[in-house]
C-alpha cells in the first residue's frame, strides 16, 4: 500500500495532472451518460467514484477509472429491457459483486497472456481513435452524443465534421495543439513549470471571451462548451443521486446484463491496466487481482447511488501520464474536483470550449500512435509488426475488444507456426568415410503441435542411418509425440535398417532401445574424427550408457 509520505511526495505534479484529467473527464462523463440513455448526473457519479474510491483502493499509480463507451450499448439496451434505469442499477451491483469475486479467485492474471505487440497495437489504435473522435469538437461540429475513445468510429465522423467547420473552434484547437507541442520541446524547459494542459484550457476560455466581445462571428456558443447541470440548491444537487429499485433483482434480465457487464468491464480494465503500466515512465506493476477487487467495490457503490458502471479508461489514464502524474493521488484529486465543482461552480466550468479539451486529447492521441512506434515494430519483424498493425486498425474500425481479439488471433497464428517449426535442434555428424550420425535434440517443451514436424523428420531419415534422439534437456513431451517416437523406433526403424537410440527419456516415457551400446562404439571408433568431435561422441556414449538401464 502506498504510504502517506509517498502519496503526497509529488503533490504539485499530481495536483496539476488531476486538474487536467478532471477537465477531460467532465465532458466524457456527461457524454457517455447521454449516449447510454441514462441521467446525465449518473456519468458524473461514476467519475467521482472512479476517482475517489477506486483511485484509493487500486494499486495502480497512474490509471484513471470512470464510465466508458464500451458499455454504452449494453446499458442502452438494458434500460429498455428491464423497464427503467433504477432497475438496471441492480445489474451494476451484480457486476461489481462478480468482479469482487473474480479478484478473490485471482482471475486478474489473464492480462499477462496478452502479447506485447497486441498491447502496443491497442495503444496505437486508441491514439488514432482519440484523434478521429476529437475532430468534431476541434472544428466545432455538434455530435448527437459524446463517445469515448475506446469505441469504433464511422467514416462519416470526419466527413460530417469537415462540412460544419466553425472558425473560432479551429483557432482554439490549433492554438492548443501548438502550445502542447511547443511546451514539449527542450527549448521551453524553463517554462514547463506552467502545465501545458492547464494553459491550453485557460487560453482557450480567454480567447472565446475575446471572440464574444470583439469578433462575434468567431464566438463559440453554448452547445460547443462544456455543458454541466446547474442545480438551483443544495437539496436539488443531492436529489440527482438515485437509489436502485431492488425489485430488479427478481428480473432474470438484470442478472444476465450484470454478468455481461462484469465480463466486458473486467477485460477492458485489465487491458487498460496492462497498457498503463507500459506507459508508466517508472515501469511499476499493477496486480490485476487487486484491481478487480477495487473495480468491484466501485461498481457496487456506483449502482447503489445511481452511477454508471465503471472501468479503467486508457484515454484518461494516458492523459494523466502525459500531464505528468506521479502517483494515484492525481486520480483521487480528479474525483474530488468532479464532486466539488459540480456541486459549487458548474457555471464556471460551462465557459470552457470543448475545442480546448479536444486539443489536449488530440495531442495525447498523437503521443500514443507516433510514427516512431510503427517504425520500431516494423524493425522487430513481420511476426511482431503484423499483429501490431492489425490490432491498431481493428481498434479504430471496430472497437477495443474486437480489435484486441483479432490481434490475438494473428499473434497466436505466429506462435503456433513458430512452435511447428522449432521442436528440435538437428545436427548431422559427418565422417570422412561418408557415413553420418544424425542427432535430434528436442526442445524444452514438445507439444502435440510438434507431432507432425517430428513425424515428418523421422520418416525422411534415409535407410541405414544412425540416429540419436536426445531429450536430456526436455521437461515435457506430449503423449502423442511419444507414441510417434515409439512407433517409429519399434516398427519402422528396423525395417529401414536405421540404428536408433534414445537419450533422456527415462523420466518421461519408457521406450526400449533397439541399438546396443557396443554397436555405436564400434561404428564411431572406426572413423577418423577431430578431438572436438570425438569429445562430443564420448559424451553421447556416456548418455547412451545411462540410457541402457531403461
Amino acid at each position: 500500500m502506498t504510504s502517506k509520505k509517498s502519496l503526497f511526495g509529488n503533490l504539485k505534479n499530481d495536483l496539476i495532472a488531476g486538474i487536467i484529467v478532471f477537465l477531460i473527464a467532465l465532458p466524457l462523463c456527461l457524454g457517455i451518460a447521454q449516449a447510454s440513455g441514462a441521467p446525465l448526473f449518473s456519468g458524473i457519479v461514476a467519475g467521482i467514484i472512479g476517482g475517489i474510491v477506486i483511485g484509493s483502493l487500486s494499486k495502480s499509480q497512474l490509471s484513471v477509472s470512470g464510465p466508458a463507451a464500451g458499455l454504452v450499448a449494453i446499458i442502452l439496451v438494458g434500460i429498455e429491457q428491464v423497464g427503467g434505469f433504477e432497475f438496471l442499477l441492480c445489474a451494476f451491483i451484480i457486476a461489481g459483486a462478480i468482479q469482487l469475486l473474480l479478484g478473490f479467485l485471482r482471475a486478474g492474471s489473464v492480462a499477462n497472456y496478452f502479447p506485447t505487440n497486441v498491447i502496443e497495437g491497442m495503444l496505437a489504435g486508441i491514439g488514432l481513435t482519440i484523434i478521429i473522435k476529437q475532430i468534431p469538437d476541434a472544428v466545432g461540429f455538434s455530435k448527437t452524443g459524446m463517445e469515448d475513445a475506446d469505441d469504433g468510429f464511422s467514416l462519416n465522423t470526419i466527413a460530417n465534421s469537415l462540412e460544419h467547420v466553425h472558425t473560432g473552434s479551429v483557432i482554439i484547437a490549433l492554438a492548443g495543439v501548438a502550445i502542447l507541442a511547443l511546451w514539449a520541446s527542450r527549448r521551453m524547459k524553463k517554462y514547463q513549470i506552467i502545465p501545458a494542459g492547464l494553459l491550453v484550457v485557460v487560453i482557450g476560455t480567454l480567447l472565446n471571451t475575446v471572440f464574444k466581445a470583439v469578433f462575434p462571428s468567431l464566438y463559440i456558443t453554448e452547445k460547443h462548451l462544456v455543458q454541466l447541470p446547474v442545480p438551483e440548491s443544495a437539496s436539488a444537487f443531492f436529489q440527482q443521486f438515485k437509489l436502485p429499485d431492488f425489485s430488479g433483482f427478481a428480473n432474470p434480465v438484470v442478472w444476465t446484463t450484470g454478468i455481461v457487464i462484469a465480463i466486458v468491464a473486467s477485460i477492458e480494465t485489465l487491458l487498460c491496466i496492462e497498457a498503463t503500466d507500459k506507459l508508466d515512465p517508472m515501469k511499476r506493476y499493477t496486480p490485476g487481482d487487486v484491481e478487480l477487487k477495487a473495480q468491484g467495490i466501485g461498481n457496487i457503490l456506483s449502482g447503489l447511488i445511481g452511477g454508471l458502471p465503471i472501468t479503467s479508461v486508457i484515454v484518461r489514464s494516458s492523459a494523466n501520464i502525459n500531464a505528468g502524474a506521479k502517483s494515484k493521488l492525481s486520480a483521487i484529486i480528479h474525483g474530488v474536483l468532479l464532486l466539488v465543482c459540480v456541486a459549487t461552480i458548474p457555471f464556471v466550468l460551462n465557459l470552457i470550449p470543448k475545442a480546448a479539451l479536444a486539443a489536449i486529447l488530440i495531442y495525447t492521441g498523437f503521443r500514443l500512435c507516433r510514427p516512431a512506434i510503427f517504425k520500431h515494430m516494423w524493425h522487430a519483424g513481420l511476426s511482431q509488426f503484423l499483429p501490431f498493425l492489425i490490432t491498431a486498425v481493428a481498434v479504430v474500425a471496430l472497437d477495443l475488444l474486437k480489435g484486441v481479439g483479432l490481434g490475438l488471433i494473428i499473434s497466436v497464428f505466429y506462435i503456433l507456426r513458430n512452435n511447428l517449426r522449432i521442436p528440435y535442434f538437428y545436427q548431422r555428424i559427418k565422417f570422412k568415410t561418408g557415413d553420418d550420425v544424425i542427432r535430434l535434440k528436442l526442445a524444452q517443451e514438445v507439444s502435440f503441435l510438434n507431432k507432425a514436424s517430428i513425424k515428418k523428420t523421422l520418416e525422411s531419415i534415409q535407410e541405414g542411418s544412425v540416429v540419436i534422439l536426445d531429450a536430456s534437456q526436455t521437461e515435457y513431451i506430449d503423449y502423442d509425440v511419444l507414441e510417434v517416437i515409439r512407433e517409429f523406433q519399434q516398427t519402422k526403424a528396423p525395417g529401414k535398417e536405421i540404428k536408433m537410440s534414445l537419450v533422456g527419456f527415462k523420466n518421461t516415457y519408457k521406450i526400449p532401445s533397439n541399438v546396443h551400446i557396443n554397436e555405436i562404439e564400434e561404428h564411431l571408433e572406426d572413423k577418423e574424427v577431430s578431438e572436438k568431435t570425438a569429445g562430443k561422441h564420448k559424451k553421447l556414449l556416456r548418455q547412451l550408457q545411462v540410457q541402457q538401464g531403461f
